[in-house]
């Protein structure tokens, strides 16, 4: 096989390892990765504002908004008016949502991130420029994205 091959078939391991893990957890908890990590960061520092969120996970205040939507309707979270700043909404779990979170498997990057911390300061740096070299590669470097590994639309309605 081509090096070019192995590494596209490297890829498309680590792809379908995203998409199983995602599956696993639509399945297990009725959660996107996403709304997973918001709901994570709302039960980390209840009463956060959305601008906060966005910043913590580096998606923006519009994609989050739009996952707190999803979960409101769903009963996760609640967003609560501030009673001395009325331009100030804070995020709060609900019961379901505390028992969503409460129930849900690590996720994937967690894994990831609990192995990768185990490596040698320079194989870290070595694939951390060899990564950002295939997203340059693939026209990707200013896309949108978060520090979690998710495919597909990252506010998609869980049916």
């Amino acid at each position: 096989m081509l090096k070019d091959e192995e590494l596209l078939v490297a890829l498309r391991k680590v792809i379908r390892a995203i998409d199983m893990r995602s599956k696993q957890l639509s399945r297990e908890v009725g959660l996107t990765g996403p709304q997973l990590i918001v709901l994570q960061e709302v039960g980390k520092r209840p009463g956060v504002m959305v601008k906060q969120i966005a910043e913590s996970i580096n998606l923006s205040p519009a994609t989050v908004t739009s996952i707190l939507d999803r979960m409101e309707a769903r009963t996760l979270i609640s967003r609560i008016r501030s009673t001395e700043d009325k331009r100030r909404v804070g995020v709060f779990l609900t019961e379901s949502g505390q028992e969503a979170l409460d129930k849900a498997p690590l996720p994937l990057q967690e894994h990831f991130v609990n192995r990768f911390s185990a490596l040698e300061e320079w194989e870290k740096s070595q694939m951390v420029a060899t990564m950002q070299r295939i997203a340059t590669m693939m026209d990707a470097e200013k896309l949108d994205a978060a520090p979690l590994l998710e495919v597909g639309n990252l506010d998609k309605p869980i049916i």
